[in-house]
């Protein structure tokens, strides 16, 4: 039972634990995985969670220079942590501001508009968490486990270990940003080696395959595994060897150049350039691939994608009842304990903030997006109803994400499908009170920004509960420590957008003037995604034929016993991303296999600290950091003089051909997969 439970820290036990080091530490933490996370999320749709690493480094960095105790480490994880949840939400959705319709939401995706929703939705995820915790987090403690959150716990109270674990996530970070300065800085390594047939091959045309071989990539593909990853290859494959060649035989020139017209990607049929290349005097496209992949299949993966989304959400409506019911009783039977906390009744492991805190933070949160002139809406009115829905769809989905991750993890928590559906309630709320058009989208975007960011640091701040429960934390402190980690990661999660979306005089030199986000260096799927859903249900301006394939490519999917969701993520990005990601789940298969070969039975809690994880964990913090550090360089004319000096891309494409280039960089990215492959079958 939940309440014979005995943590690690005795209540009665006064420990140092909320303390100027731990918060600052733990603040440091959430910028950098912060900062990561939105680099990776934007590339390649996809993150990984910070918990456990950060728990790894502060028990080893702590002990060692800071003389740290188990609940201040405990502190500097849930800290850290917050960053890595609210850059997954703030990338997910706002970069759709970017593609609303005309432009129209262009005007709000500026620094300050980023930094207050992923403050307030951040607050919000933390906020409705705090009624809940007895509830999900210590009544339930039997019967939801919060892998990641038990595993934090884990780890923490095997501090002793930390020294080793942190040694092999060091070694990863390390080898991944000496990559990364080969690769991005002085351009030994390639960037996407590729091979493409051409558009006059009578058998198969415009067929491309491609591999952004990053670090981060081949990180992020052994932590999620063969199974996820090849499925995600899946869609690259079908849209890139399959959709693409098809389109591209049957389709004219001339009329894919006029749907790249219609959806922005070109000017005007008699104007050269856009996506592919277009070259009206001759009728046809330097890059066929691309065109088509811009014209018709982004379309056909978008629709994927949202079907995926809304069908993992669908699956989990029992789950989600139950958890609702479930948490909304136990708060109106439980309620929070304040008098036993004033006459010290309640233990030091069971002192939450006030539950009036919620009340009052929800009803200054919806005047403050009534008031803030930095967000979206013409009218007072107008803006409280959507501060109003913003609470309303908070309380619900926070509920609900919390309690699913209780059960399958942060890392399968369907975040989209419940984005998707905020979008999708929301449209269908103001469309009931007559609003409609291209005015109402960026509104419409605020509420399942806000939604998103919200649930998924609800998923994060209930592992990081869990966590604490586990150790002998104090709520009260772990919830004040998320307020701190939302808001200062927050600030640097905000710049890193921005600096992100200034395109680099590499991609302005390959038609990229605008904007970086939305381009196939940062594709932003989600974001993207969201958009077009705005635009469909509220200006009717949606190629529906084009999205009504990826549905039911999505539904095919799932009849077939698969998760169309991470299909459909692949159909929609590039197979430059998903191979690489795909070449890392396949090490992890092998891993796996040899395991299985020399009869080594591994815990799912020894595979989360286990050598290739912690590796594979350095190798995606080390190669996001880099790109992060590398792009912000890069924003700056001084820098960019420099960088360009010692980029040895074209001496090595001169004296090896494009070809040897190519190879050059595919062999350096074999040795670090057989370099991953050697520390993970490691005892």
């Amino acid at each position: 039972m939940a309440d014979k439970f005995k943590p690690f820290v005795s209540p009665e036990v006064n420990m140092k634990e909320f303390t100027i080091k731990s918060i600052v530490l733990g603040c440091i933490f959430g910028i950098i995985f912060g900062a990561a996370t939105v680099y990776l999320a934007l590339k390649a749709g996809l993150t990984v969670s910070a918990s456990i690493p950060i728990a790894v480094i502060a028990i080893t960095l702590g002990r060692r220079f800071f003389k740290t105790t188990i609940l201040e480490n405990n502190i500097i994880q849930t800290t850290g942590s917050a960053g890595e949840s609210i850059a997954a939400g703030v990338v997910f959705t706002l970069p759709g501001f970017l593609f609303l319709t005309d432009g129209g939401g262009e005007q709000f995706f500026n620094y300050m508009t980023i930094l207050i929703l992923a403050i307030f939705g951040g607050i919000l995820g933390t906020l409705m968490m705090i009624p809940l915790r007895r509830s999900l987090i210590v009544k339930e403690h039997e019967t939801l486990p919060y892998p990641e959150g038990t595993a934090c716990g884990e780890v923490l109270i095997a501090g002793e270990k930390g020294g080793d674990f942190a040694k092999t996530a060091f070694y990863g970070l390390g080898f991944a940003f000496i990559y990364a300065i080969l690769q991005k800085v002085m351009h030994i390594v390639a960037e996407v080696p590729f091979y493409m047939t051409k558009q006059v091959n009578k058998y198969f045309p415009s067929a491309r395959i491609s591999g952004e071989i990053t670090p981060e990539y081949m990180g992020v593909g052994y932590i999620i595994g063969p199974r996820i990853a090849g499925v995600l290859v899946a869609g690259g494959v079908l849209s890139w060897l399959a959709l693409i060649p098809l389109l591209s035989s049957l389709v004219p020139a001339d009329m894919i150049a006029a749907q790249l017209v219609k959806l922005g990607y070109l000017a005007s049929v008699t104007t050269p350039g856009g996506k592919g290349n277009w070259d009206p005097s001759l009728h046809t496209f330097g890059d066929f691939s691309s065109a088509v992949y811009f014209a018709y299949v982004r379309q056909i993966g978008a629709g994927a994608v949202a079907a995926g989304g809304f069908i993992t959400l669908i699956k989990t409506i029992p789950t989600i009842i139950s958890s609702f019911k479930g948490s909304i009783g136990s708060f109106k039977k439980e309620g929070t304990g304040e008098a036993g906390i004033a006459n010290g009744a309640v233990p030091r492991t069971e002192r939450d903030l006030n539950v009036k805190i919620v009340l009052i933070g929800s009803i200054a949160l919806i005047v403050l997006m009534a008031f803030l002139p930095q967000l979206p809406g013409d009218s007072i009115g107008k803006k409280l109803l959507v501060g109003l829905l913003v609470v309303i769809f908070g309380a619900f989905f926070v509920t609900v994400s919390s309690r699913i991750v209780g059960l399958i993890g942060s890392s399968n928590n369907p975040i989209s499908g419940m984005t998707i559906a905020t979008l999708m309630g929301t449209c269908l709320v103001f469309i009931a009170v007559g609003w409609s058009g291209k005015v109402y989208e960026p509104m419409a975007l605020v509420v399942g920004g806000m939604i998103c960011i919200a649930a998924a640091n609800a998923g994060g701040t209930s592992q990081d509960l869990k966590s604490g429960y586990i150790v002998g934390a104090t709520p009260m402190y772990q919830q004040l420590a998320l307020f701190i980690g939302a808001i200062v990661s927050s600030i640097v999660i905000g710049l890193t957008v921005k600096f992100l979306d200034k395109p680099t005089a590499a991609m302005i030199a390959n038609g990229v003037t605008d904007h970086a986000i939305g381009s196939t260096y940062y594709p932003a799927p989600q974001g993207t995604l969201m958009a077009t859903l705005a635009k469909g249900i509220l200006s009717y301006n949606l190629d529906w034929q084009f999205v009504l394939v990826g549905v039911f490519l999505a539904i095919t999917m799932e009849l077939c016993g698969i998760k169309s969701l991470s299909f459909a993520v692949g159909a929609y990005l590039p197979l430059s991303t998903t191979l690489p990601i795909f070449i890392g789940g396949a090490i992890r298969g092998l891993v796996d296999k040899k395991r299985k070969k020399d009869n080594i039975q591994v815990s799912a809690e020894e595979e989360e600290l286990g050598k290739g994880n912690l590796f594979a964990t350095g190798l995606v913090a080390g190669g996001a950091v880099a790109g992060v550090i590398i792009a912000i360089l890069a924003g700056f004319d001084g820098s960019a003089s420099v960088l360009a000096s010692i980029n040895l891309e074209e001496k090595l494409s001169h004296t090896l051909g494009t070809g040897g280039y190519f190879i050059l960089g595919t062999v350096a990215f074999a040795l670090m997969g057989t370099y991953l492959y050697r520390v993970a079958v490691k005892k």
